[in-house]
């Protein structure tokens, strides 16, 4: 009979599995102490603003400064009195109606409108008929960028009116004269996009 109740001999397999898995893992926690040291938590998460570095060529990019060139800028439509002007308030027969409209910048600077024949628009009425617009028959309408100083209206070139009806349909033919013996017509004109401010009446004879 033996008296040796646990034998020395070769241990079994699962034994020595168990002691390298002990070892690894201690040897695991020794690797994630020193990282902890090193790398504090949170460091690796999105920087604050002010740690955050911007690329010079994304930032000209995305920055823009007001131009600084001296020019005014575009005038506002509530900034633009446009009046509309008559040379006369009656014409006898024969006489033309001189038309023309001024433009003030009712602001405190300078700023630019474009005063040409492209954004200009003359219109005489008789009552509720229209009966002749200077956009009708216009040819190679034009831009021309004024500069505007406040308190100082400017005034454009008469146009003569030819006391005649007028369509998109008569600019090639003889057009019928207007009614006159006393008849009241009145001029609204339109400047830089911004509408005449009442009508000059005038009458015709």
């Amino acid at each position: 009979m033996s008296t040796l109740r646990d034998p020395v001999g070769p241990k079994d397999r699962k034994v020595y599995i168990r002691r390298r898995l002990l070892v690894l893992a201690g040897l695991l926690a020794i690797i994630v102490f020193v990282v902890l040291l090193i790398v504090k938590p949170g460091s690796g998460g999105p920087r604050d603003a002010q740690e955050v570095e911007v690329p010079k060529d994304l930032a000209s990019e995305t920055t823009t400064a007001p131009a600084d060139d001296g020019e005014p800028v575009a005038c506002a439509a509530g900034q633009i009195k446009v009046t509309p002007i008559t040379d006369k308030t009656d014409y006898a027969a024969g006489e033309l109606p001189q038309l023309a409209l001024s433009v003030e910048n009712t602001g405190t600077d300078p700023c630019s409108a474009d005063l040409g024949t492209a954004g200009m628009d003359f219109a005489v009425s008789s009552g509720d008929d229209e009966v002749w617009r200077s956009q009708d028959c216009q040819t190679n309408p034009e831009s021309l960028p004024v500069i505007l100083d406040p308190g100082k209206p400017v005034t454009t070139e008469a146009m003569q009116w030819d006391r005649t009806r007028s369509s998109t349909e008569t600019c090639d033919i003889t057009r019928d004269p207007v009614s006159a013996d006393g008849a009241s017509y009145h001029l609204r004109v339109t400047a830089a996009g911004v509408q005449g401010t009442g009508t000059a009446q005038f009458l015709l004879f």
